[in-house]
């Protein structure tokens, strides 16, 4: 897999930022266009570090507002489906199931370990063919019968160890076709150049916050509410982030970070976020305007040679002329 054009041009290595492009665009395609329009945005995201402060994300507009939403509120729903948890008690969820033998846990956490790494690898090449909404939805909604699933392995006479196996290698193998590499993608597409750093920032750990809260509850709900119960209610959680997903998430998939601020203006009716760019844009110019020129050096011209005759002396009376004066 090859590094992101934006990252090779951030670090200066354009010819390989050219070739990576190659690659995606049409044959013939001017790709020398494109690494200039990421030099760009690359230069007015570091303005934007220094003129942005956090009023922005703190007291937002409500196209802002509707763009930290999503952003934020797909990487906490990551978390609230329970991923993390589920696997820090992965062992103990087993044991629970009825497999007690710790050679059989060891490899049935290798294999679920595989699976997880092997779907990355595939969502990997589906989210660029099939956009980014379709893997959520069929992440989430995979989630939740897996869930369902695992919950029936914990149900009276209909107990069963290869249920519970078989419903944890079906949610970690929906999660990672969407809700795994998919929370982390979306938020770094919809956020504005002039917020990407800090509503990123917000994302990761309001993403961080909620695997705490989940992490640091997982035994005490399961326990009072029955293992059974516990992961019907991850379902149902499954079934409520689908449900917002759907109303608010838009498809990302070739789509500028321009075309992303334009759409939160439109669906808003604020227009606020693309005259806070337009303003932006103005600045950098302006720094662009003023910065010093090196003077040019102007080829020396011939200058005519002075005459080295001798100049004519001064009268005699000079002095008395300087005198009266």
């Amino acid at each position: 897999m090859p590094e992101s054009p934006r990252w090779l041009v951030s670090k200066n290595r354009e010819v390989e930022a050219r070739d990576v492009l190659k690659k995606v665009y049409p044959d013939g395609y001017d790709v020398g266009i494109i690494v200039h329009e990421i030099k760009e945005t690359i230069e007015i995201e570091s303005v934007a570090e220094h003129a942005v402060g956090w009023d922005v994300i703190l007291f937002p507009s409500p196209a802002f507002k509707r763009m930290i939403m999503v952003g934020v509120g797909t990487a906490i729903a990551q978390q609230a489906v329970g991923i993390d948890a589920i696997q820090y008690f992965l062992v103990y969820i087993l044991n629970q199931s009825g497999i007690q033998s710790r050679n059989a846990q060891m490899w049935i956490l290798v294999v679920l370990g595989l699976i997880k790494l092997g779907v990355i690898v595939i969502a990997g090449h589906l989210f660029d063919r099939k956009g980014r909404r379709p893997l959520m939805f069929v992440s989430l909604l995979g989630c939740a019968v897996s869930l369902f699933i695992v919950s029936m392995s914990f149900i009276g006479a209909a107990s069963s160890e290869g249920t519970a196996i078989f419903g944890l290698a079906l949610y970690l193998a929906f999660f990672s076709i969407g809700m795994g590499p998919g929370a982390w993608l979306i938020p770094s597409e919809v956020f504005s150049t002039m917020i990407r750093a800090k509503a990123m920032s917000l994302a990761t750990f309001m993403n961080r916050v909620t695997a705490t809260i989940m992490s640091s509850t997982f035994l005490s709900v399961a326990n009072a509410m029955s293992w059974s119960g516990f992961f019907i209610l991850m379902a149902v959680v499954c079934i409520i982030i689908l449900a917002w997903m759907y109303a608010y998430l838009p498809e990302t998939k070739g789509r500028a970070l321009e075309d992303m601020s334009n759409y939160f203006a439109e669906i808003t009716g604020d227009r606020s976020i693309l005259e806070a760019e337009e303003t932006l844009y103005r600045r950098d110019d302006q720094a662009e305007f003023r910065a010093p020129v090196e003077p040019e050096v102007q080829p020396a011209r011939h200058q005519p040679k002075k005459s080295h005759a001798p100049e004519k002396p001064p009268p005699e009376d000079a002095h008395v002329m300087g005198t009266m004066a």
